[in-house]
This record gives C-alpha cells, sequence and structure tokens, in this order.
C-alpha cells in the first residue's frame, strides 16, 4: 500500500508516535481504558453495503488503542480515483491514483477540543480491502511508518485485522 506520511503545507506538522512501551495486543484491548476518539466520516456512499460507518469506526479505534492512543480527533473521507490522483499528485509528486493516504497532524500543541489525529483518504476501488486501508492509514497517522519500521507496522495491522475475523 502507498500512504502519504508527509503534512500538508496547508496542515500541522506530522503528529510524533506517542508509544515508548510494549504495544498491547488486541485481546489486551478490550479490557483497555475507554477510547475517545473522535471520528468524522464522509464519501460513506462511495462503499455501498459494507463497510459500514460503526465497523469502520471500530478499526479506527482499535487501530489507534492498539498504538497507545486513546483520545483525538480523526477525518476519513472516502473518494473516487479522480480525487485520490489530485491528492497523490499535490503531496507525493506522483500522477496516480492510490488506495490510502494519510495526512498526519501534530497533536502535541495546546488547542481547543480534541487532538488533531490527521486524515485518512481511501479510494475503494483500488483497495484490496477497505478494513485494512483504514488500519493502515490510523496507524500512520499516529507516526508508524513500514518503509522504516521493520515489519512493526504491518504486523500490528495483520493482527488487528486477524483480531477482528474471530
Amino acid at each position: 500500500m502507498l500512504c502519504a506520511t508527509g503534512s500538508s503545507k496547508r496542515l500541522s506538522p506530522r503528529t510524533a508516535s506517542i508509544r515508548t512501551g510494549p504495544r498491547q495486543s488486541c485481546d489486551q484491548l478490550t479490557a483497555a481504558a475507554p477510547n475517545l476518539i473522535d471520528i468524522d466520516l464522509t464519501g460513506l456512499e462511495l462503499l455501498g453495503d459494507a463497510p459500514t460507518a460503526q465497523r469502520l469506526e471500530h478499526l479506527l479505534r482499535l487501530a489507534f488503542s492498539s498504538a497507545g492512543v486513546n483520545d483525538g480527533h480523526v477525518a476519513l473521507d472516502v473518494v473516487e480515483e479522480a480525487a485520490i490522483a489530485v491528492l497523490n499528485l499535490e503531496h507525493r509528486n506522483l500522477d496516480k491514483p492510490t488506495d490510502v493516504l494519510s495526512f498526519p497532524m501534530d497533536g502535541a500543541g495546546e488547542s481547543i477540543g480534541p487532538r488533531e489525529l490527521g486524515d485518512i483518504v481511501i479510494c475503494p476501488p483500488l483497495c484490496e480491502s477497505v478494513e485494512r486501508a483504514v488500519v493502515h492509514g490510523a496507524l500512520h497517522l499516529v507516526g508508524m511508518d513500514h518503509e522504516t519500521d521493520n515489519g512493526e507496522m504491518l504486523a500490528l495491522e495483520a493482527e488487528i485485522l486477524r483480531w477482528e475475523q474471530k
């Protein structure tokens, strides 16, 4: 999967990963502290019937909790190929559509309201799995990078999706 992990010039700086200790397994998260992630979903009509808004919200909260983030605000936008191609060109200088883009924001500064985690943009026709793309985008927002972390991000992504198939 291709993801934009650099911040937009119009957005705040990149969110730093705040996780310092070992990551919790998905099993441990069922008894974890309440998750206060505020989620805005747009473009869901492009998904048809599945996955549902509730399913996407659940996956986002689980992905953030798995990375040690239990509060903040995230936006998930479902778009068509033309829209994601424009974003990919603007932010990654790649003149083609992609499945998922993540635009992290800095949550370390003082602000009114929930910490801004960032935006995730997905294009369903290009996604191997919409659910995988959503989890993948969320993990990028908390500073994980599969290109530099020796497989940690992709392993966590797979664990989250395995847990959800039970």
